[in-house]
């Protein structure tokens, strides 16, 4: 993605953490309900890394649009006496630097807020038990320098699939599956049909994960090997039949370059040229219930 210029102001969240909304993308970088809250109940936990430390002698992370780095915070905080890898990728160096200058993250625990600060400034740290390394660029570029099969888990966090179509594609998610270990797992606060869609043409199982300060959930993906695999639990059948519209028409990008518009222009193309049922005709079959809250990118 090309470089532009973002301005980020302020937001504070329900659970006191305080996160930016980025102008550019007209939305904030983590939940109203709560930053941190977010971070450790829509990644950390799902991906079931604190599980599977216990039998792991080391577990690798990749931190797809680290941001302020919250995920990778709550990862840190959550296995500290784990042998830990991360891999963060980041388009903007001044979001992690914005939130180090501005104190934001004096919710996590000193220790963690030196690791973040360190990285900010010398985009790796290697200390104790832990290794982190942050990448700055397009990740659909930065991607290739992660080894293949190295991910135990990866906490997908762009902009929302509208604002930021370029990290949601069938193109990029087969990357992201190359870099999974075969039981590994994805872990993403979306729940777009749009992203499901390309997540089981990649080859993956999904699941729900518990909705966390709203109703919609986020999602897990797994290869149907994966060691866990048996154990996720189905879709609802709304959720299933909404695979079957033109809402789930996946984001494509094959040659990995494409603008924001372009991809756009190309799934609309797509819809455009369908038979499926649309999503707002699917959407009248269910009036009797609430809309799902999107989140503040919205899933």
């Amino acid at each position: 993605m090309a470089e532009q210029i973002d301005s980020l102001r302020l937001q504070t969240t329900a659970d006191g953490s305080v996160t930016f909304f980025s102008e550019l993308f007209q939305e904030a970088f983590h939940s109203r309900h709560g930053a941190k809250q977010e971070a450790e109940a829509k990644f950390v936990i799902p991906s079931r890394m604190i599980e599977k430390s216990r039998s792991k002698s080391k577990v690798c992370i990749l931190d797809v649009c680290y941001g302020l780095g919250y995920n990778s915070a709550a990862a840190c905080e959550s296995l500290p006496t784990t042998d830990l890898e991360i891999i963060a990728l980041e388009n903007n160096l001044l979001v992690p630097q914005k939130a180090i200058e501005q104190g934001l993250l004096k919710i996590w625990s000193p220790s963690v807020q030196a690791i973040l600060q360190d990285l900010a400034e010398n985009l790796v740290v290697k200390v104790d038990r832990l290794q982190i390394q942050l990448i700055i660029g397009d990740a659909r570029q930065t991607i290739q320098q992660v080894p293949l099969q190295w991910a135990d888990a990866i906490f997908l966090d762009p902009f929302s699939p509208p604002r930021c179509p370029q990290l949601w594609t069938v193109d990029f998610l087969q990357l992201l599956a190359g870099c999974l270990k075969p039981d590994g797992c994805l872990v993403t606060y979306s729940c777009s049909a749009a992203v499901r869609a390309a997540m089981l043409e990649v080859g993956w199982q999904i699941a729900s994960t518990p909705p966390v300060g709203r109703r919609s959930p986020g999602t897990i993906a797994m290869f149907a090997t994966g060691d866990l695999a048996d154990r996720l639990p189905d879709l609802s059948i709304e959720e299933q039949e909404l695979l079957q519209t033109r809402a789930a028409i996946p984001y494509r990008d094959p040659t990995l370059l494409d603008p924001t518009s372009a991809i756009l222009a190309r799934r609309q193309q797509e819809q455009n040229s369908s038979n499926l049922l649309s999503g707002s005709s699917w959407r009248r079959r269910y009036l009797t219930s609430p809309e799902p809250e999107m989140h503040q990118k919205e899933c």
